[in-house]
């Protein structure tokens, strides 16, 4: 049970990695006052936790929807998870968001919703990793677990936006590009865990 909680906060904090998104949420919301930025905060963190939250219920209905095997969503999701690990080493977000999503926030008066809940934080490799970690999930204990690390997350996504400025200036670019790339050998390790276990499901690899 400890080590499924370990890898289920793990993986979807690391995945959602708010800390990477700091400069472009500094950059999206430079010029609102205090109050604007703690509501920004807040309603980005309880949107990425809500989408999570919700995916990861359908989740099951998804494998039945599309005759999904869980083997082959395990392998697809840990190779996703792999692509973000590299993304992450290279202290970049090209998985998680792209020049358009940023670009198109300037214009809008709020950022809260999108871009920076959906895709920013979370993205396609955060949704296919909580469905994955509920479908693993096989007492109502592990699936307690799964969805008090969406929430854990949450409260990391909060935090983390909230002190957006001081944590900026403690860490600086360059700090915040090496704590990434920690994250993201973590993450890659992860990612290769769920494809062997993928592999060993499907009856590719001998059960140890």
């Amino acid at each position: 049970m400890l080590d499924f909680a370990l890898t289920a906060v793990a993986s979807i904090l690391f995945v959602v990695d708010p800390l990477g998104a700091l400069p472009a949420y500094l950059a999206m919301t430079g010029d609102v006052d205090r109050s604007q930025h703690r509501r920004t905060a807040r309603r980005a963190a309880l949107a990425a936790t809500a989408v999570l939250a919700l995916f990861a219920a359908a989740g099951k209905a998804l494998f039945s929807l599309f005759s999904l095997t869980m083997p082959a969503f395990q392998i697809a999701g840990g190779l996703i998870l792999f692509l973000v690990a590299l993304d992450m080493m290279r202290a970049q977000r090209l998985t998680q968001e792209g020049p358009g999503e940023v670009n198109e926030a300037f214009a809008k008066d709020d950022v809260a919703i999108t871009p920076l809940a959906v895709p920013m934080l979370a993205g396609p490799a955060a949704l296919s990793t909580v469905t994955m970690l509920l479908s693993r999930a096989t007492t109502a204990a592990e699936v307690a677990v799964v969805y008090g690390a969406i929430f854990v997350t949450g409260a990391a996504i909060y935090g983390t936006l909230l002190l957006a400025q001081p944590l900026y200036r403690a860490l600086g670019k360059t700090g915040i590009h090496v704590f990434s790339r920690v994250l993201g050998l973590i993450l890659a390790a992860i990612a290769v865990q769920f494809v062997l276990n993928g592999l060993r499901d499907a009856g590719a690899l001998p059960v140890q």
